[in-house]
């Protein structure tokens, strides 16, 4: 058997090969801190830091990580920074590793807390470009955990468009209860069950003990691992690098790979907006109905086109969806967590699967240098393994999210049918004007079987910060409720959410939308098979509501979200803040 010997030798000749390339400093934008006797002071800040003259001299490659001791999403950053760190520096770039922050969905869904969560993509965004613009950076490697660190980075890349390589920190390994696999989503939905007196005290105890039982993202195709998976389809991060579990120290090498592949694309002066095109969104949009993944995709993939200057709205995604076959048994609709994924062979089987029925666009040039599809001409369909189907053999013809339009939405909504055997709902609305109102209703059976319960005032500007729902989808789930009852909000869904749960109904009720002219009684019909989303009112009635209807004053009238919601869009275009790319009149690489 070969020992290795020869591709570890020529893996040294490669990289010292790399640390030898020469790069022009005057084109980068490094220049303005390093180069020329009217930046002595400012080599004197790195000379402090222990940098010698030819560290200075090489290309300064921004290393950002979210980590945090919030949760275990972002626990193992800092040390995966590490081996971004040593692959920069063999490749002949000097890493400078900073930190953004995050905000955790897991600890605070089911209260005020979830406000900031939407909030802090922005956060992460702004402050990546503000480090990077502040210090002239030439090249971005981006470390993000939890869900809506993902995005947020990917944006500030795309904004910046020097040269980036995105790497995931990885999924958390699933609990053990009862015999069973479990998540986060098992605990959420073990308060429901609790409350309906179908698990005692020391059962919550215990699974609340088992669920996360190390570092890593959230272990279903929740949001997390949705938009590890639509980095690589994009062509943002290195094929397979979303896959290895946070725990699992081979991820390393993966990002340690990351940071030598950063250095290529500046050597090579391949930009983000190179990678992020209409036809690489389209693919990430595929990748995520084919997996069953989150619904917050449909907000995040508008927000990082904003920053290339592409519209690709929720209309965009969901013409993707209703074409895209479901191929991933993936909790929570199915069976399997995301490291039964990643053992199975990992996104890059769908990504195969979905090349090889001409469902993804192969020519999109990613952060390999090379194409999707020649990132992936070699990859076979493992055939011993449960979790992918083939498309002939399709979970369902179409995709496990769904876009939704109609009297009620005329700007659209989003569901996710994954999983789900009924696609069409029709009942009296139970209308409440903030989540804790409906959750306490839930947990005190208040809600029947056939209700379509609204919660509304939770969109981006009404709650403002468009909080997830999951406390009470989970509870629903736990009472035994599921898919006997339906929810819709203007809010968002946690990718975690199973059942009838509609989010991003738009407009919201703050700005006038429909869903805030609502009556309890009034009767919601529910089509996922024809997209449709509507209340039975007449025009005339919904335009006598709405001469009636007062905008509502919500209780964050200073700081970031009060901020926020002066400056926030519509959901169907990504929530996003400013006007992007399409409005720049110069762009932070070419300084």
């Amino acid at each position: 058997m070969p020992d290795g010997s020869g591709a570890a030798k020529r893996t040294t000749k490669k990289s010292a090969k790399r640390a030898q390339r020469k790069f022009n400093k005057k084109k980068l934008p490094s220049r303005h801190t390093t180069v020329g006797p009217e930046r002595a002071p400012h080599r004197s800040f790195l000379y402090a830091m222990g940098l010698n003259e030819k560290e200075i001299s090489q290309p300064l490659v921004g290393v950002a990580t979210c980590w945090n001791e919030a949760a275990p999403c972002n626990i193992s950053l800092s040390r995966q920074a590490q081996a971004a760190k040593k692959g920069v520096k063999s490749a002949g770039g000097t890493p400078r590793e900073f930190s953004t922050i995050t905000v955790t969905d897991g600890i605070a869904m089911g209260h005020e807390g979830m406000k900031s969560s939407l909030v802090s993509r922005e956060i992460i965004a702004d402050s990546v470009e503000l480090t990077m613009r502040g210090h002239c950076y030439d090249a971005l490697v981006g470390l993000a955990g939890c869900d809506k660190s993902l995005p947020g980075m990917m944006m500030s890349m795309v904004r910046l468009n020097v040269p980036s390589v995105f790497v995931y920190g990885g999924t958390i390994l699933p609990g053990k209860f009862q015999g069973r696999d479990v998540t986060i989503v098992d605990v959420f939905e073990g308060v429901g069950q609790h409350a309906a007196g179908n698990m005692s005290d020391q059962e919550l105890e215990e699974l609340e003990s088992v669920a996360c039982p190390c570092e890593g993202s959230c272990g279903g195709q929740f949001t997390a691992n949705t938009m590890a998976c639509v980095a690589e389809a994009m062509g943002l991060a290195l094929p397979t690098s979303s896959g290895a579990p946070a725990a699992y120290k081979s991820r390393d090498e993966m990002v340690r790979a990351s940071g030598v592949a950063v250095m290529d694309l500046l050597a090579k002066n391949i930009r983000p907006r190179d990678i992020v095109t209409r036809e690489a969104l389209e693919n990430a949009a595929v990748v995520v109905a084919a997996t069953g993944g989150s619904t917050n995709a449909a907000l995040h993939l508008p927000a990082i086109a904003n920053e290339a200057g592409i519209k690709f709205t929720l209309d965009d995604v969901a013409r993707v969806f209703k074409k895209t076959p479901y191929l991933a048994d993936l909790m929570p609709g199915g069976k399997y967590t995301a490291t039964d994924m990643y053992r199975a062979g990992g996104v890059p089987v769908v990504i195969k699967e979905l090349l090889d029925n001409g469902l993804l666009s192969g020519d999109c040039m990613t952060v390999t240098g090379k194409t999707l599809k020649q990132n992936h001409a070699k990859l076979k369909f493992p055939e011993k393994q449960k979790v992918f189907y083939r498309v002939k053999d399709a979970l369902s013809p179409t995709g496990g999210v769904v876009g939704l339009k109609g009297s009620l939405a005329p700007e659209g909504a989003i569901v996710k049918v994954a999983g789900m055997e009924t696609l069409t709902f029709e009942g009296p609305a139970k209308v409440f004007d903030c989540e804790e109102a409906a959750f306490d209703a839930v947990v005190n059976k208040k809600i029947r079987e056939g209700d379509v319960i609204v919660i509304r005032y939770e969109g981006p500007r009404g709650g403002p910060g468009m909080r997830e729902m999951l406390s009470t989808t989970a509870a629903l789930y736990g009472l035994g409720l599921g898919e006997k009852v339906a929810l819709i909000t203007d809010g968002r869904f946690s990718g975690g959410t199973r059942g009838f749960c509609i989010g991003h109904v738009g407009p919201e009720a703050a700005v006038g939308g429909p869903i805030g002219l609502l009556k309890n009684g009034d009767t919601i019909s529910i089509d996922a098979k024809r997209g449709k989303l509507d209340v039975k009112l007449s025009k005339a009635e919904l335009n006598r509501r709405r001469k009636k209807w007062k905008p509502r004053k919500h209780d964050y009238q200073s700081g970031a979200l009060w901020r926020y919601a002066q400056t926030v869009g519509n959901a169907r275009e990504g929530a996003v803040v400013h006007p992007g790319a399409s409005a720049e009149t110069h762009v932070y690489a070419d300084i």
